[in-house]
């Protein structure tokens, strides 16, 4: 039976595409930016998370753990979180009694969760919604992907993908037909740069866009702006280029935010983005406007 490592399904979500949805984040990521929103998503396995603000000192995780995995300190348990993985992380979850860890990455049937999104099948019909598959990226777990975007087509839900595009192109002609909305980011034009700020190059990811654009598929790009990355006129404006040499209309651009920060010291990572001040509208709005990024055949000047 095909499974997928999910690591949390979020009901009601409203920016994952048109209408009310039921988002479905799966596990695993080509990508290491240093602004992720999800970290959780990173690895393929169940990954622990330690809750500082839910912490009681009890150190019932030390008295659980493995040699070596939790050591005791006088201001709360210190976790070897890379040891902290799989069955060893679901015992250490079971034995804190405050709810202070916890594990991100359940084992889900495609069947287990489409039973979580027909629940809100209502709200989908009355705001034209569905449901988004996100992470990560969603495509590396294609068998599992395919089996429940077939399961919500039969069931006429809309549905959508947020990719990174950073897959192989035949996982996006496997589900030619299944996929009603791909919500697809373009974060940089420049493969070196790409490569030295998201520890991949960009070049199958533009390849992908391009043969996904000479489909019947509906893209809408969405490229986060990143000071110290891609935050100039020229930038945006190279990436609103290539969008309308393919035809691409729909885009977006998302300002830098630091939703993630809490997330990356929850699992041991280190956060590099502290510094980095969140992105106001009026700065996103004068981007936009200095790199015509909206304006579909705009000139370069």
């Amino acid at each position: 039976m095909t499974k997928g490592m999910i690591f949390d399904i979020q009901r009601y979500s409203i920016h994952d595409g048109p209408g009310i949805r039921t988002t479905v984040f799966l596990k695993e990521c080509p990508l290491r930016c240093a602004w992720c929103a999800n970290p959780e998503s990173w690895g393929s396995v169940p990954r622990l998370f330690h809750l500082q603000s839910r912490c009681i000192r009890c150190f019932s995780c030390a008295a659980a753990a493995k040699e070596g995995q939790v050591k005791a300190a006088p201001d709360g348990p210190i976790f070897d979180f890379g040891s902290c993985t799989g069955d060893d992380a679901l015992r250490l979850a079971a034995a804190c009694p405050a709810g202070a860890l916890v594990v991100k990455g359940t084992p889900m049937a495609p069947e287990e969760v489409f039973r979580v999104i027909e629940r809100d099948l209502p709200f989908y019909e009355r705001s034209g919604g569905g449901v988004t598959l996100s992470g990560g990226e969603p495509l590396l777990q294609k068998d599992f992907a395919k089996e429940l975007l077939t399961l919500c087509k039969e069931a006429r839900i809309s549905t959508a993908v947020e990719t990174t595009g950073l897959v192989p192109w035949e996982t996006f002609a496997e589900l030619q037909g299944l996929v009603d909305l791909y919500l697809y980011d373009i974060k940089h034009l420049d493969p070196e740069v790409h490569k030295a700020r998201t520890g991949r190059s960009n070049e199958q990811i533009s390849e992908n866009l391009k043969k996904l654009s000479a489909t019947d598929a509906h893209i809408h790009v969405r490229t986060p702006v990143i000071p110290g990355f891609n935050d100039t006129p020229e930038a945006l404006r190279a990436i609103a280029d290539f969008l309308d040499a393919l035809g691409i209309r729909e885009r977006t651009l998302l300002p830098f935010h630091q939703y993630g920060s809490s997330k990356f010291r929850s699992c041991g990572l280190s956060y590099q983005m502290d510094s980095v001040p969140q992105m106001t509208p009026e700065t996103l709005q004068h981007l936009a406007e200095t790199s015509k990024f909206y304006q579909t055949g705009g000139n370069k000047s």
